[in-house]
């Protein structure tokens, strides 16, 4: 994952909570005991500077990853200038929960260790012992519930499956996920309504530790636990963040900028200024519709915003999407690739639709390639053959790619899933995602180029 947000002043508190943990004014006090292989091994600390959104005071805020280690104030002196983000879920709370199973998992190990088991033992203690590890840790997960910037709980069941919807990959998620020492920060702040101004976390270890060299390095949060559950409570997958721009991967089914009425007002404009206060009121500068996937930049500032719509009106941003359309094209005489041209206008009678019209439509330019031909498996447990095709827009109309596919004058096969040009049966979502951008830095000069796996 990229930074999620500025890391220079927490960066600084970092560095100032190991002196005083060198120092011994602020100590880790062990909480559970060590084996052999683990002695030595170091841990995350993280610092949050957040703003209270009620009354404008600051505060930070350490934490520190696992639920083996905890920070404890010594010196009496300094607390009053922070506090210490807890646990979500207490170590007794998770003992308990894992306590069921543990003696069971524990024999079925010692037995694993005996010679002359057959295969088909070996097999069956092992699969035995793996329901067994599920079942705990879906039991220790089932505790979680994390606060969000929308002012929502959200329980680690729920953020599982919006990992699924947005990425495509489910199962229980690693061991661990919940514990990391920034997703403590910011469910602390959420909990107290305020918003970050500075994270940044930092990898501390002990002089006996192996990895004493790393002492002291920054990390970004991690991908296989804080990937999963900082989207949610962010409400955004952010891809890159500076001063000036931030790339989002967007999740299907959400707006890209506010539309008419109280009920089209959560988007990814909203959610970005909420996250980010001093973001400029109209950050847009391209759109997603609401049910496509995939990446998209907006502008903090009035500059950065001038720069990116210039290269979008003069064609020198490069767009990438995939699709999965719903049918075999090869079987309809359509080339492996080609670029076509259509032209669409507003069906002003059945908004927000476009219709073909040669005359008063816009020109639509969209180039294509067929990737490959493979099995949909449809929520419903059927399958049936798809097209899964490349497109490079070199116009940017509205619902271009979706009509490139669905109409006559076009493939005349629809993407799976669409609601307005196809079908989109019950489970199902958009099979269109951006999965590629790259533009041009409008400070640095540097060409940006960023890709997202489609989720399908």
């Amino acid at each position: 994952m990229f930074p999620l947000y500025d890391e220079k002043l927490a960066a600084e508190k970092c560095r100032w909570l190991i002196n005083k943990i060198d120092s011994g004014e602020i100590a880790l006090r062990r909480l559970s005991r060590t084996s052999q292989e683990r002695a030595g091994q170091g841990l995350m600390l993280a610092a949050m500077l957040a703003k209270s959104n009620e009354d404008g005071s600051e505060k930070v805020f350490f934490a520190c990853s696992g639920l083996s280690r905890r920070l404890e104030i010594v010196n009496p002196e300094l607390e009053s200038s922070f506090e210490i983000a807890p646990p979500i879920v207490s170590p007794a709370a998770v003992e308990d929960a894992l306590s069921k199973n543990n003696r069971e998992i524990h024999e079925l190990t010692d037995r694993l260790k005996e010679t002359g088991l057959s295969p088909k033992t070996v097999m069956e203690l092992k699969e035995r012992r793996l329901r067994l590890t599920d079942e705990s840790l879906g039991r220790v997960f089932s505790l979680y519930k994390f606060h969000c910037a929308d002012g929502r709980t959200r329980s680690l069941k729920e953020i599982c499956g919006e990992y699924a919807w947005r990425t495509g990959r489910g199962g229980l998620p690693p061991t661990g996920t919940g514990e990391c020492a920034e997703q403590r920060l910011l469910n602390l702040a959420f909990l107290r309504n305020m918003t970050p101004l500075s994270m940044a976390q930092v990898f501390y270890c002990d002089a006996r530790s192996p990895d004493i060299a790393l002492k002291g390095c920054f990390y970004p949060p991690c991908d296989s636990r804080c990937g999963i559950v900082l989207p949610s409570m962010l409400g955004l997958e952010i891809v890159y963040r500076d001063d000036d721009i931030i790339v989002v991967n967007k999740q299907s089914g959400l707006l890209s900028v506010p539309g008419r009425g109280s009920d089209k007002q959560d988007c990814v404009v909203n959610r970005i200024r909420r996250l980010f206060p001093f973001c400029m009121e109209q950050p847009s500068v391209h759109r997603l519709d609401m049910e496509t996937s995939g990446l998209m930049v907006l502008a903090f500032n009035p500059a950065a915003h001038k720069s990116l719509s210039k290269q979008f009106q003069s064609g020198e941003v490069s767009k990438e999407y995939t699709a999965l359309l719903d049918g075999v094209l090869a079987q309809k005489g359509i080339a492996a690739e080609g670029v076509m041209e259509l032209t669409f206008r507003l069906d002003v009678d059945n908004r927000p639709h476009q219709i073909w019209d040669s005359v008063y439509g816009k020109k639509a330019v969209t180039e294509w390639k067929i990737d490959r031909v493979q099995d949909y498996h449809a929520p419903d447990g059927k399958r049936r053959p798809a097209t899964r095709v490349l497109f490079l827009p070199h116009t940017g109309r509205t619902h271009q790619l979706r009509l490139a596919s669905a109409d006559s004058h076009g493939f005349g096969v629809p993407i799976i899933g669409d609601t307005l040009y196809g079908t989109c049966k019950p489970g199902e979502r958009l099979m269109l995602h951006a999965t590629s951008l790259s533009f041009t830095h409008p400070v640095t000069g540097q060409r940006m180029d960023f890709t997202s796996p489609p989720p399908f």
